[in-house]
């Protein structure tokens, strides 16, 4: 079996489990396959899914062309795990949405798998960050695409220590991503030989980081982690390029898209480390595929909670196929295939 074809399969297979312990669709040509997209379309994470997550949703619809008919729906859950529950809870008790993907906020997504789990829908995360989301607070209803806590950190933070940051210094936001994240992240950095000497909390849509800066600065660390995401991670790090603080310490982002790196723009990114899970230029196949979503990018080029989206979808879909629920459609793209 080749990588791509292996790939392919796990991840079907992924979907197909939490379709088989979730209640399945019952279409049966009466009614639209309904997916919910629950995702921030008014604040800090807005560009990260919001409505270009949509667009590749719906893009991916498009490309496996199902011979039934497919609705999107989407709602903003303003980064508030109890109005994120309330829309999925709505979404499933009265209009009828079949499949749930979740991001970018981590409490949401944890409302929401809970939701979903009671409900017994699917609940695909596709920027949950929160290895709980899969770990305690694991259920059968429960996938993860795209990235979460664990990846992340294990890269960004063990490849630091080796590369000499031995003593860190977190910033991060004060919920259940940063929390997660850090500690995911510190996990590693002692696993690897290094040591965190402090760290600052603060509350989610903070504009001013001077004061977390000084105390990294002075605190005798040589890394500055970033536990945070969205326009916090562009504002801090403007601040701390104003600072000097990317010229003097080693600074590691672990929740990092590419519309951070143009918005921030290269004089201030170009000292930041961080991983990610997918990028548009890679290869032939992402510029292909970047160029059919374009059009509903709003002008920007796709990151990986894009991506995830778009493969979330493409997945689901061929999960209820696998499973007998979605007749082979002669007309769809295989594309992904040479």
């Amino acid at each position: 079996m080749t990588g791509l074809s292996r790939r392919l399969f796990l991840g079907t297979a992924a979907a197909a489990s939490a379709l088989g312990a979730a209640g399945l669709p019952a279409f049966a040509q009466t009614r639209p396959v309904k997916i919910g997209v629950l995702a921030d379309f008014s604040g800090i994470y807005t560009d990260l899914l919001g409505p270009g997550g949509v667009g590749c949703v719906r893009q991916a619809i498009a490309d496996l062309a199902p011979d039934f008919p497919v609705e999107v729906v989407y709602g903003d859950h303003q980064n508030k795990a109890d109005i994120g529950a309330g829309i999925a809870r709505r979404w499933f008790d009265t209009d009828g949405v079949d499949m749930l993907i979740a991001g970018p906020n981590s409490a949401v997504g944890l409302a929401a798998s809970a939701i979903a789990h009671e409900k017994n829908k699917p609940c695909l995360g596709v920027a949950v960050t929160a290895t709980e989301f899969t770990g305690q607070q694991c259920n059968p209803n429960t996938v993860n695409w795209t990235y979460d806590g664990y990846m992340l950190s294990k890269a960004a933070a063990t490849e630091t220590v080796r590369a000499g940051g031995k003593k860190w210094y977190f910033i991060t936001t004060d919920n259940a991503f940063g929390h997660s994240l850090q500690a995911e992240a510190t996990a590693f950095i002692e696993a690897a030989g290094g040591e965190v000497l402090g760290n600052s909390a603060y509350p989610i849509g903070l504009t001013d980081f001077a004061g977390f800066l000084l105390a990294a600065q002075s605190s005798g660390a040589d890394t500055l982690g970033l536990a945070l995401g969205g326009t916090d991670l562009l504002a801090c790090l403007k601040q701390a390029a104003e600072f000097g603080i990317t010229d003097t310490m080693k600074t590691a982002a672990f929740v990092v898209f590419l519309n951070d790196v143009h918005a921030a723009g290269l004089d201030t990114t170009r000292n930041l480390l961080f991983t990610n899970s997918f990028y548009w230029d890679l290869n032939d196949r992402t510029r292909a595929w970047t160029e059919r979503v374009l059009p509903a990018m709003n002008g920007n080029y796709p990151g990986m909670v894009h991506a995830g989206c778009y493969s979330v979808t493409a997945h689901y879909l061929k999960a209820l196929r696998e499973l007998g629920w979605m007749p082979p459609a002669p007309t769809e793209r295989r594309w992904w295939r040479r």
